[in-house]
């Protein structure tokens, strides 16, 4: 598992990188690491049988910001659906199985409050629902990746076995806090 989730986190870091050179910003000039040590220290202090979205780091890349966090979702939480208005968002599932539905439509939705945790550090402006109607379902489990772009709603409608999974968060209008390290992190 640590070598398969490091070398997705590898090579979408080297590809943020060479955006940033033909997009003439000025990159870091040093790599970023987050370790398997990192992944598990966030995951293991997660809630058993809740969802849970952790941020582990927020760097920034010149012109925008990738910010790598560590989600678990239980099977026997409650689901809801969300959708973020300016933040792309990449699925690497570690461990579990579940049906993830994406696009369609939130018949519910409601913002979020702008001042609260989720959209000041996780994920930016964003509407929460209770499902998605009418979009692409899909089984996902250990291995799969999954791209979601900014504004389509996204809802896992099943947990079939407690999912846990990376998630690389593609910031191109730099809303997320640049510099962030999860406290868990801090020494």
């Amino acid at each position: 598992m640590r070598s398969a989730t490091m070398g997705v986190v590898a090579a979408l870091i080297m590809l943020s990188q060479t955006v940033t050179f033909s997009q003439s910003g000025t990159p870091p000039s040093s790599a970023t690491d987050v370790t398997s040590a990192d992944l598990l220290t966030v995951l293991k202090n997660a809630p058993p049988d809740a969802v849970s979205d952790q941020q582990i780091r927020v760097v920034d890349m010149g012109k925008y910001n990738v910010a790598v966090g560590v989600l678990h979702r239980s099977g026997k939480a409650r689901q809801g659906a969300i959708s973020h208005s300016q933040i792309t968002e990449v699925y690497y599932i570690m461990k579990g199985a579940g049906t993830l539905v994406t696009g369609g439509t939130m018949p519910d939705a409601t913002g979020l409050a702008p001042d609260g945790q989720t959209v000041k550090v996780l994920v930016g402006p964003s509407a929460s629902g209770t499902s998605v109607r009418n979009g692409q379902s899909r089984k996902v489990g250990p291995g799969d990746v999954v791209v979601i772009p900014p504004g389509v709603a996204h809802w896992f409608s099943a947990v079939d076995a407690d999912l846990d999974y990376l998630v690389v968060r593609v910031d191109a209008d730099h809303v997320l806090p640049t510099g962030y390290v999860n406290p868990l992190l801090k020494k």
